[in-house]
C-alpha cells in the first residue's frame, strides 16, 4: 500500500445466493476476495503469462471470447497431460513451446 496516497473507499455490488443471516460481513468479504484472488492469480495469470492475453489486441467481442475459450482448452489439455503423465513439461508455457501437431494429436487419441 502506498502511504503517500490518501485512503479511499470503494463500494462493490455483488450477487450471491447466500442469505444475509448465513454469513457476517467479514466472512462474506473474505469469500469475495478469495474468489477474485483465485481468478487473478490462477486462470487469468496463467492465460496472460502463457499466451500474452493482456497484450492481445483483438477487438471483436466474439473473436475475443473464442480466443479465451481456446486458451482455456489448452490449459485443460495441459492439465490432463500432466495428470496422465504424458508430459514432462513443468509449466504450461514450456509445454506450449514443446508442442507440435504430432505430439498434440498422439496423446489425445488414447
Amino acid at each position: 500500500m502506498d502511504k503517500s496516497k490518501p485512503a479511499s473507499c470503494e463500494i462493490g455490488y455483488y450477487a450471491t445466493s447466500i442469505a444475509g443471516d448465513q454469513m457476517d460481513d467479514r466472512a462474506l468479504s473474505e469469500v469475495i476476495r478469495d474468489h477474485w484472488s483465485a481468478i487473478e492469480n490462477g486462470v487469468h495469470h496463467r492465460r496472460d503469462v502463457s499466451f500474452g492475453e493482456d497484450q492481445c489486441r483483438v477487438r471483436n467481442r466474439v473473436a475475443a471470447e473464442m480466443l479465451a475459450v481456446l486458451r482455456n482448452l489448452a490449459i485443460a489439455i495441459h492439465e490432463l497431460e500432466r495428470q496422465r503423465g504424458h508430459t514432462k513439461a513443468k509449466t504450461l508455457r514450456n509445454w506450449i513451446k514443446s508442442m507440435n501437431f504430432g505430439k498434440a494429436h498422439g496423446p489425445l487419441s488414447r
